[in-house]
């Protein structure tokens, strides 16, 4: 195995962007204030990324894995996220053991 510098040099700069920009929004948000809306607008985020990695597994497999998105979507709407992607893991599991797919 030989160790190319170019490719290691590659994976330290995106390691070194992503802790950055993870860093620095924590940093920088210290000094905005959240009122209502700005609040609202930071809340509704992850629910919208969960959406978008979910949507497409709806609509491109078969039957059980739409309703275990559907599961997901109706749940994170009040539960927590990791709550709301176990309880599609756990759906999707379900449906699969007793035969739809």
């Amino acid at each position: 195995m030989t160790l190319d510098l170019q490719t290691l040099f590659a994976i330290l700069a995106m390691a070194a962007a992503t802790i950055l920009t993870r860093v620095s929004g924590l940093f920088l948000l210290r000094y905005v204030s959240l009122d209502g809306s700005r609040r609202k607008a930071i809340e509704s985020i992850p629910p919208a990324v969960l959406m978008a990695v979910v949507a497409p597994t709806a609509f491109a497999t078969g039957i059980a894995e739409s309703a275990a998105c559907a599961v997901t979507a109706l749940a994170a709407l009040r539960l927590p996220m990791l709550v709301s992607v176990a309880a599609g893991v756990v759906c999707v599991a379900l449906l699969r053991a007793i035969g739809l797919n």
